[in-house]
């Protein structure tokens, strides 16, 4: 009996211990303003041009390609990493071309997608680099 107690114990302190962990390796949220007015801009012309075909001019989905803002797209990423989604941007988008545009083209692409989903912006760009923006958790917008 002693002996199973030990191992929930050790189990729990694990868990939790990973848990922690994940919560250290990122070091910012969307909410603390990860982009610039003039990037999130850019980034509508690029979304206008390579997107909005299949997503909707106003992000809201058009067919068979989910919408990239409200309620819905905010529940599918909260809790992952905006570097997961960017992921996911690069290696699946355009459906026709996937990975065609440049780090630079996808991140300003991304910036348009939170300034439309009402994150606040910022005064540094968010970087292109995928490895950076595994820091930034994605979470739901703040509510008043």
């Amino acid at each position: 009996m002693m002996r199973n107690s030990v191992a929930i114990v050790a189990t729990a302190l694990i868990v939790a211990a990973a848990g922690g962990a994940v919560r250290a390796q990122t070091s910012s949220s969307v909410l603390d303003g990860v982009y610039t007015q003039a990037q999130a801009a850019r980034g509508a012309d690029q979304f206008a041009q390579n997107c909005a075909a299949c997503h909707g001019a106003s992000l809201s989905g058009n067919g068979e390609a989910p919408a990239l803002v409200g309620a819905e797209f905010i529940s599918d990423w909260a809790g992952l990493t905006l570097g997961e989604l960017a992921e996911r941007i690069h290696n699946t988008m355009p459906q026709d071309n996937p990975g065609k545009l440049s780090r630079a083209q996808y991140a300003d692409i991304l910036a348009y997608i939170l300034k439309a989903n009402g994150y606040p912006e910022g005064q540094k760009e968010l970087d292109s680099r995928v490895e950076y923006s595994k820091a930034i958790a994605f979470v739901p917008p703040a509510t008043k």
